[in-house]
Formats: C-alpha cells, structure tokens, sequence
C-alpha cells in the first residue's frame, strides 16, 4: 500500500522530544520529505539520525523572536525539496497559570507570542508557495482547553482560541487555493512530561505516581492516555488525502475523555 504522506514536503514546527519528535517520525514513516524546526539544533540533529535517512530531512535551527524566520524556513525547505505540501504547527509553551483577573498582561501577550504569533507567521509565509501549487494540508496543534477549559489556564485558553479563530478563517480564505486548514486538540498526551506531573500529585497526596495515572485514566473511554505517537498519527490523517473532504475542522483526540 503506498504510504500516506509519499513524495510529500512537511514542514514540523515546535520540534521537541515529545509529540514534536513524534510528527516527524510518523511524517518520515509515511513516506514525506521532512523540514524539522525548533531553537535546539542538536536536538534536531538527533531526531534526524532517528529517521535515518538524510536524503528526507533538513534541519532548520531558528531564533524565535528573529521575525524574519518564517520567511528563512519557508525558503529553506524550498530550495532543499522543491515544495511545500504541509505544514503543522506545533510551537507551544504552557504560560504561568494564574487567574486572569490577577495575571499581569504580559502573561497574555508572552502566551499569544508562543502559541499563536509563530503559527500565524509560518503558515503566512508557506501560503504563497501552497497557492502557487494549487494544494497544501495545514495543521494547527491545539489543545483540549478550547472544548474544556480549566480556571489556570487561562492565558493559555485565549491563544489556542486564537489558533482556532486563525484556523477556520484561514479555511475559508485558502480553501479556493486548494489548501486545507485544520485543528487537532489533543487531551493528556502520556510521556516524561506528564509522568513528572503524576509525580508531584503523588508526592502531595501521598500516593504512588502508578495510582495518580490510574486515577485519570479511569475518566478516559479508552482506560488509558493516549501517547504522543498517536496524536502524531491523528495529524497525519489531516496532512494525507484521506481527509480531502475536511477543513476549518476542530479534530478531538482524547481516547474519548471529552466528546464535545
């Protein structure tokens, strides 16, 4: 069966050692051409030799608050691979989770510059290359605080409903381009950084981490925590032609801990 993603380019924002490394491992597995970017170049390295094929990968190390960025990436991967075929944007940090009505402004505005700014910058500067080619899939890595939002995370809430604001209206203005746009909210995603939270939940109620992780999975359909691989599988879908059909959608992927 032919692979997904075959002959594909994707551009993978945000790369990191969590659902990051994933989307480029499952991007390279169906068989894209893959631009990996992030601020630590030798983590990019790494995640390179993991797919193991250097003919198939360009690594992009950036300086995030250097706004000519976008515009470096997007040409990068052109000249490296002759198109842009998807994008997914992945860059996000979790800001101080404070009340709104006491945080000071600049949590906000530090919140929309990681998890809103550096995705609508990079899908501005790739659209130009996507329209010329008539098609391009664009996937915007959400989080399930748009469907359930909880009191700390505010200032987080208010830049992932700006990503999902920017995906639908990008739906509309790029979908006679042939350029799909959509959202992908992933729930909990298992892995280091959330067994270091187990952990701390743990320690304060005097319980093992195992019994923390039981605890939130038992409010999941699925008994479990998805793992980031899975949620990179998810974008997949949305970067390959089996969802032609689908745009300006929010996809939820949570093993069913929220159906809306």
């Amino acid at each position: 069966m032919t692979a997904l993603l075959a002959g594909r380019v994707v551009i993978v924002s945000g790369v990191g050692p969590g659902l990051g490394r994933d989307l480029v491992l499952a991007c390279a597995r169906e068989g894209a051409n893959v631009v990996l970017v992030a601020r630590d170049g030798d983590r990019l390295s790494r995640i390179e030799r993991e797919v193991g094929d250097p003919s198939r990968t360009h690594c992009v190390p950036i300086a995030p608050d250097d706004p000519n960025e976008p515009t470096r990436i997007a040409a990068e991967a052109l000249d490296r691979f002759g198109a842009i075929d998807g994008l997914v944007n992945n860059a996000a940090t979790i800001p101080p989770l404070t009340d709104l009505v006491d945080a000071p402004t600049s949590d906000v505005t530090a919140s929309l510059d990681a998890n809103f700014y550096p995705a609508f910058h990079l899908t501005r500067a790739v659209a130009p290359t996507m329209r010329k080619q008539r098609r391009g899939s664009i996937v915007m890595i959400n989080s399930a605080v748009v469907r359930h939002p909880k009191r700390e995370f505010g200032a987080y809430n208010i830049a992932k409903h700006a990503l999902l604001g920017l995906t639908r209206s990008l739906a509309f203005e790029l979908g006679p381009d042939g350029i799909r746009v959509n959202t992908l909210a992933p729930g909990k995603i298992g892995g280091a950084r959330l067994t270091a939270y187990f952990e701390v939940r743990a320690n304060e109620r005097g319980m093992s981490p195992s019994a923390i992780e039981a605890e939130y999975a038992n409010n999941i359909a699925l008994q479990r925590i998805p793992s980031s691989a899975e949620y990179a599988d998810a974008a997949v879908f949305l970067l390959s032609d089996l969802s032609r059909s689908i745009t300006g959608h929010l996809l939820d992927a949570n093993g069913g801990e929220y159906f809306d």
